[in-house]
């Protein structure tokens, strides 16, 4: 049976990306860290990520928690003595509503304006960095050249390492249970392993957020929602480069994985949950057709095997960050929406520096979750994959 320390200076709820990095950093800092995870590390929603890793976001501070991401994993090899697969191989944008130009004109302005190099394209520029595309259709694409992909359970072991070689404990196979509070103090996190006491909590339990802040009587607005993948068979003539190509505004998108295809797309009908069943049913022909419009080639290499994840969504499509203000000491880093990989090497550095009172070097003020009880929330993200 796992055994817990009696005593923790922090107790981080989830084993994914987050909170893996969140551990190293707090770690690092000479923070006594508890880190509990109810399945293996990374087994949640980071197994099932795509691994893509960008800066072409919408909003000012999405686009810079997109460009820590790519500067860490970039250099995350030598850092941290793990392979992690790293690849730039970009993102390309594919604009089939010319409705939306102006939309995206104003996104490749702002990520301009931060040093990213995405540019508005035309459709021969889009075939010529996509060869596997059809082009029918699409108005015009943004190509965004220094995006890039990686192994999303890599990474994990190579935080999870670097967190116990600065002293932090990881255990698997524990669950939590409740958070014991004393006024709005907390005193100490219950699990299935024992109590531990503690007076500070970050959750970064993911799909399974809005549980654990219940625990603590704070409100997270996360909820579940099921993605498919589809991994293809070998693909006759695919290039050895094939960016993370994005069909707008269907949301389907396709990378390279092997020598085949990885596809999918967000199917609207689906209604939130915990399910990670793959079920073909209605969306396998779907994707079906989205693949033969945009990709045909893909369509002889068959399907040789598939699987669903969550995304951990919040109304807004922004991630929840912050500290919560009835109760002393949670924390939560929650609510990615998608973009939990990619965005994971940021975050750790932006909780380490909330936990020690210190102003984070990204300033994440309006992703506090109390923006919805304010009606503060800023613009939904637009690229959402």
């Amino acid at each position: 049976m796992t055994s817990l320390p009696a005593t923790a200076d922090i107790v981080v709820v989830g084993g994914g990306i987050i909170g893996v990095s969140c551990a190293h950093r707090l770690a690092e800092s000479g923070v006594d860290v508890l880190l509990v995870d109810s399945g293996p590390l990374g087994a949640g929603s980071t197994a099932k990520a795509a691994g893509g890793i960008r800066s072409s976001f919408t909003s000012r501070v999405n686009i810079e928690l997109g460009l820590a991401g790519l500067e860490e994993y970039a250099a995350f090899e030598s850092r941290y003595g793990v392979e992690i697969d790293f690849r730039r191989d970009g993102y390309l944008y594919l604009l089939t509503d010319p409705a939306e130009l102006p939309e995206f004109e104003r996104g490749v302005a702002l990520q301009n304006s931060y040093g990213v190099h995405s540019r508005l394209v035309g459709v021969a520029e889009a075939k010529r960095v996509s060869p596997l595309i059809d082009t029918d259709g699409v108005v015009a694409a943004v190509w965004s050249p220094d995006d890039a992909k990686a192994t999303p359970d890599s990474a994990v072991q190579g935080y999870a390492r670097a967190a116990r070689a600065h002293g932090a404990t990881l255990c698997t196979g524990v669950t939590v249970d409740g958070i014991d509070r004393d006024g709005d103090e907390i005193t100490g996190v219950r699990t299935s392993a024992g109590r531990v006491r503690t007076s500070a909590v970050l959750c970064a339990a993911g799909a399974w957020s809005r549980a654990v802040g219940a625990f603590a009587g704070v409100d997270l607005p996360v909820e579940p929602h099921r993605r498919q993948v589809v991994f293809t068979g070998p693909v006759a003539g695919i290039p050895d480069s094939v960016p993370l190509t994005v069909e707008m505004p269907s949301a389907f998108y396709f990378h390279r994985e092997g020598d085949g295809l990885a596809m999918s797309f967000p199917d609207p009908r689906a209604r939130p949950g915990f399910d990670t069943r793959y079920e073909a049913g209605t969306w396998l022909p779907r994707l079906a057709e989205l693949a033969q419009r945009r990709v045909p080639a893909v369509l002889d290499a068959g399907v040789k095997t598939a699987w669903a994840g969550l995304y951990e969504m919040t109304p807004d499509h922004n991630q929840l960050v912050g500290e919560a203000a009835g109760v002393s000491r949670f924390l939560y880093a929650t609510g990615f929406s998608g973009h939990g990989f990619q965005m994971g090497p940021a975050i750790g550095r932006v909780v380490r520096d909330l936990f020690l009172g210190r102003q984070p070097a990204i300033d994440v003020a309006e992703l506090d979750v109390r923006r919805f009880a304010d009606r503060t929330a800023t613009a939904a993200e637009h690229n959402i994959v």
